[in-house]
C-alpha cells in the first residue's frame, strides 16, 4: 500500500510536518518559563489582556485562517476563546474571524473559479454537498452550517460556486454557525471556572451530536434535498 499519492505529496507533507516542528520547537522554547499559567485561569487572561488590543485580533486572523487554510478544527480556536475571554466576548470574537474568513473563502471560491474548489475541498465533500447547495440555495447551506460536525469550512467553498451574492452567504454562514461556536466558548468559560462536570456533559452532548450529524451526512443531505423548495 502507497502512504503517499505521488512524490510531490510526500515532500509536501515532511515539509509541513518539518515546518510544524520547528514551529512547536519555537514556542517552546519561548514560552517555556510561562507554561504554568495555563493550568490558571485568571492569570492566564491577565497575561492575555497584557497584549492588549492585540490579544483578540491575534483570535480573529487565527479564525481567518483556519476556515482558510483550515489547518486545525475552528471550535478548538472557540474552546480557547471561552477560556480567555469567557462565553459573550470569545463568541463577538469567533464570529468575526469565522465572517472574515468565509468570506474571503467566498470570494477566492468565485474569483478561481471550480479548479480551485476542487483542489482545496476533499472530492467527497464536493460531491455530496455542491449540487444540493447549487438546487437548494441559502436554505440549505443554513442548515448545513447549523448542525455541528458538518464540513463547514468546506461549505463556504462550495456556497462560492453559486450565484448567491456574497453579502448573503456571509450572513448565512455567521448566522448559521454562531450557535455551534457559542457553545464551544461556554464550554471553555466553564474549564476556566472549574466547572469541569459540566463541561464534560456539554462536551459530551456536542460531541455525540456532531459525530450523529457526521456519519448521517449523506441520509441529512438527501432530506434536505427532498423537503427545501
Amino acid at each position: 500500500m502507497r502512504l503517499f499519492a505521488s512524490k510531490q505529496a510526500r515532500r509536501r507533507t515532511l515539509a509541513s510536518l518539518l515546518v510544524g516542528g520547528l514551529a512547536l520547537a519555537t514556542v517552546t522554547v519561548l514560552v517555556r518559563d510561562r507554561l504554568w499559567i495555563l493550568t490558571d485561569a485568571a492569570t492566564l487572561r491577565a497575561f492575555v489582556r497584557g497584549f492588549g488590543a492585540l490579544a483578540p485580533v491575534a483570535l480573529v486572523v487565527l479564525q481567518v485562517l483556519q476556515v482558510v487554510l483550515a489547518p486545525i478544527p475552528g471550535q478548538v480556536l472557540a474552546v480557547v476563546a471561552g477560556y480567555l475571554f469567557g462565553p459573550w466576548w470569545g463568541t463577538l470574537f469567533n464570529v468575526v474571524g469565522i465572517g472574515l474568513g468565509s468570506a474571503v473563502a467566498f470570494w477566492l471560491s468565485r474569483r478561481f473559479g471550480r479548479g480551485y474548489v476542487e483542489r482545496v475541498v476533499h472530492a467527497p465533500v464536493l460531491e455530496r454537498f455542491d449540487g444540493l447547495v447549487e438546487r437548494r440555495g441559502l436554505p440549505a447551506l443554513f442548515v448545513l452550517f447549523l448542525i455541528p460536525g458538518l464540513p463547514d469550512d468546506a461549505l463556504c467553498f462550495v456556497g462560492g460556486l453559486t450565484k448567491i451574492p456574497l453579502r448573503k452567504l456571509v450572513v448565512v454562514a455567521v448566522v448559521g454557525r454562531a450557535p455551534a461556536f457559542f457553545l464551544a466558548n461556554v464550554l471553555g468559560g466553564l474549564v476556566a471556572a472549574g466547572e469541569l462536570r459540566r463541561a464534560a456533559v456539554l462536551f459530551g452532548v456536542v460531541t455525540a451530536l456532531a459525530v450523529v450529524a457526521y456519519l448521517w451526512r449523506d441520509r441529512i443531505a438527501d432530506t434536505l434535498d427532498d423537503l427545501l423548495p
